[in-house]
């Protein structure tokens, strides 16, 4: 816009304080990744398409690491192009990638404000299994003596697409998932940053993304989430969702240990 001209002869002024377009007017695009299946076919169904889009978008998603809408070739072209106008696949950015002589991987992620989590995959069985450790929050509330991450304190839980943005990111590292045998990522463990349970409505969902075979298609047994002990959490985690759970029992010494687990398995027998 010339301000000059408006100012000289604003009567000819070709913008009016109504047309004028301003940030708040501009429609704000959806983030597609961390959709769950029933959230993106409510999606498709909200602009005018089919049902059966969702699984296809989230293929080109969670299969081949796409986020361009224009490489997805089994979608009409005029529905790429209303795609990118009211859509997009964000995932987090890498701040730092790196390798060590083992095969292990670290990225350090960049989310929403700014703020850095890490994930990191570990080969095992001569590659055959990738396990990927997986954040959950920016810092953690708990302070547990042995883990850094609480030192840090707790600064906010991670979106649904923040977490299953690191699997993201870790498959299209990797490279495409071509088929079930040669998965990029075998495993998943929430056991990164933060405490998992005290972020229950992403943490699930995500989890379910990771099962979901439009997803990532990993069988109930290769996802597990880590706990200090959130028990009342515990309870309702066995009634949504069917994967494997992992207590951290590090305690300052064996017995204390052993017997804090025996605890722990009392009162969730009980709830």
């Amino acid at each position: 816009m010339t301000t000059t001209a408006a100012q000289s002869v604003p009567a000819v002024s070709s913008h009016t304080p109504e047309q004028t377009p301003t940030a708040e007017s501009t429609p704000q695009r959806q983030n597609l990744l961390g959709m769950s299946r029933e959230q993106m076919e409510a999606f498709f169904l909200a602009i005018g398409e089919k049902k059966f889009r969702a699984s296809q978008m989230m293929k080109w998603i969670h299969h081949e690491g796409c986020d361009d809408f224009a490489a997805m070739t089994n979608l009409s072209k005029p529905l790429r192009e209303k795609l990118a106008k009211v859509a997009e696949i964000r995932g987090p950015g890498v701040v730092y990638e790196g390798a060590s002589n083992d095969g292990t991987r670290k990225w350090v992620l960049e989310v929403e404000d700014g703020s850095y989590v890490e994930t990191v995959l570990i080969p095992a069985d001569n590659g055959k299994r990738r396990t990927l450790c997986v954040s959950s929050q920016v810092g953690c509330s708990l302070d547990c003596s042995f883990c850094s991450t609480g030192k840090q304190g707790f600064q906010r839980n991670l979106t649904a697409a923040e977490i299953i943005g690191q699997v993201w990111v870790a498959q299209r590292s990797v490279g495409p998932r071509r088929d079930s045998g040669n998965r990029p990522v075998t495993n998943v463990v929430m056991m990164g940053m933060g405490e998992p349970l005290l972020n229950y409505d992403n943490v699930v969902p995500a989890m379910k993304l990771m099962l979901d075979d439009n997803g990532y298609g990993l069988s109930k047994r290769r996802v597990t989430l880590s706990t200090s002990g959130v028990v009342p959490m515990i309870d309702k985690l066995g009634d949504d969702i069917d994967v494997s759970l992992a207590i951290s029992c590090m305690r300052p010494t064996m017995n204390y240990a052993l017997n804090w687990c025996r605890l722990t398995a009392s009162i969730i027998s009980a709830a």
